[in-house]
């Protein structure tokens, strides 16, 4: 079969959605169905036809198990956070800080925003930022982008690293290693995107001082995200980076007193979730006393497992059970898990269809030859890869969804290329980040929290300039890093 046959299930997940406007499921499937087609068809469908298709139903069901125990907790704790108004106070408190519109911006889009995209993800931050920066005077085309750009910065680790746990979970890295290989990729671009939100939210052309301020937001959020990436792994640096920056920044620029809308306790599940992670993660004897417990299978070459212990999600739910119950909040744990719950089951078909198309190209050596043929170009790859995260995020509308789809041809491509596969999946999962500016769900949802829906065309014609250039900045750091290295 030659590459371009082997292409065409992705192709198909492309036009499908990008074109044809399906959703994810029904463009999953589709993709799904051209690759059995390509795969049988010719040949006649036999045992091992059977056998191969039974093995990446199994694996993609324990992946997709695996993905969402991370996504069902941190929807619980948006949820409930919702619930008992905490929300609503931190970004009140987050806006009395100062008077000065652009230090707002920095504030609401950027901290605010990668905190919550760290802590949550799936949409929240642009749903949730985007009516505040209305509330604080913007107009709500120019609220919409600002609330866009603001949180892409932190999507390659939304949800307590989703989209990176993903990869891990598909590809078998070490967590530490593509952590901090992505949050080297992110460098330029999470300055950049900080320069941008700055212009955006001024009518003024940028000035040194404002240039100033901009780097100052990118290097507080930045610093400490590589640090959480590099030595704890990918679960903690978009909440960790944003919470430990968003408070030097706030330090750095505050003009009032310190805000008193809010309580210690609203940010108690985030506190709980940034300990125990700490804890799991550096504590040797815990670790391995966590991690000890595994639940996996194999059959026939095939396989898949998780330490239910040392899970992310068991760390996340443990610290929004700790929360309501030294709260006194625990009455509103029924109804949050009840609507986390409503929420995920859309995702789940969606999730799983889109894993058993990845791990049937993967099994019956399509990806290898769509890869083979991508090695074409050589030393020059490296420049694009993180624009093929962009499109699977585009088209999919989820990190996660793109990382599924593409992390094992960036894979095998690496191998083809002899390049480090670290490196390469963090191009993916950098590209993946910065899509979710121009993914059509992010954008219809913020649209719609500020009264324009419809306008959705306006709004990524004003991202799409940003999401490329950020794009094309991680892939000169990736080039310019494997030239040095």
């Amino acid at each position: 079969m030659n590459s371009a046959l082997a292409g065409l299930p992705i192709a198909a997940v492309l036009l499908a959605m990008a074109v044809l406007r399906w959703r994810a499921l029904s463009a999953g499937a589709l993709g799904f169905a051209v690759a059995v087609a390509l795969l049988w068809l010719p040949a006649g469908f036999e045992q091992p036809a059977a056998s191969m298709l039974a093995g990446v139903t199994l694996e993609a069901l324990s992946s997709a198990a695996v993905i969402l125990w991370i996504i069902l907790p941190a929807l619980v704790i948006f949820e409930f956070q919702s619930r008992v108004g905490a929300l609503d106070r931190l970004r009140q408190a987050l806006s009395e800080i100062s008077d000065d519109r652009v230090v707002q911006t920095l504030l609401v889009a950027w901290f605010f925003g990668l905190f919550m995209e760290g802590a949550a993800g799936f949409g929240t931050p642009v749903a949730l930022a985007a009516p505040l920066l209305v509330g604080l005077g913007f107009a709500p085309l120019r609220a919409v982008v600002l609330a866009l750009l603001g949180h892409v910065g932190a999507v390659s680790f939304g949800a307590v690293g989703t989209p990176a746990l993903t990869q891990i979970e598909l590809l078998g890295l070490s967590p530490q290693a593509l952590a901090g290989m992505t949050m080297l990729l992110h460098a330029l671009p999470i300055f950049f995107l900080a320069l941008a939100l700055v212009r955006l939210a001024s009518d003024e052309p940028l000035t040194g001082a404002r240039i100033k301020l901009a780097a100052s937001a990118a290097a507080c959020f930045w610093f400490p995200a590589a640090l959480l990436g590099w030595f704890v792994g990918p679960e903690l640096p978009s909440l960790g980076g944003a919470l430990v920056g968003g408070v030097v920044f706030v330090l750095l620029v505050r003009q009032h007193g310190t805000a008193s809308s809010w309580q210690l306790a609203d940010l108690a599940p985030y506190l709980l979730v940034l300990g125990l992670v700490l804890l799991t993660r550096l504590v040797s004897p815990l670790q391995e006393a966590l991690s000890a417990l595994w639940l996996g299978w194999t059959w026939r070459g095939y396989s898949g497992g998780l330490a239910p212990l040392y899970h992310p999600g068991t760390l996340l739910i443990s610290s929004v059970l700790l929360a309501a119950l030294l709260g006194g909040r625990s009455s509103t744990l029924k109804p949050s898990v009840q609507a986390a719950i409503g929420k995920l089951a859309p995702v789940a078909l969606a999730l799983l269809v889109m894993l058993m198309l990845a791990r049937l190209m993967v099994h019956s050596g399509l990806i290898g030859q769509v890869a083979t043929a991508v090695a074409g170009l050589g030393m020059l790859w490296p420049l694009f890869a993180p624009m093929v995260g962009v499109l699977g995020t585009f088209v999919t509308g989820s990190a996660t969804a793109s990382n599924v789809l593409f992390s094992e041809f960036q894979a095998a491509t690496a191998r083809a290329l002899d390049l480090p596969l670290p490196a390469m999946a963090a191009a993916q999962n950098v590209g993946a980040a910065i899509g979710n500016a121009i993914a059509p769900h992010n954008i219809i949802a913020g649209a719609a929290t500020v009264g324009m829906s419809g306008r959705d065309g306006e709004v990524m014609a004003r991202t799409l300039r940003p999401v490329l250039v950020s794009a094309l900045l991680a892939g000169l750091v990736l080039f310019g890093l494997l030239i040095l290295v």
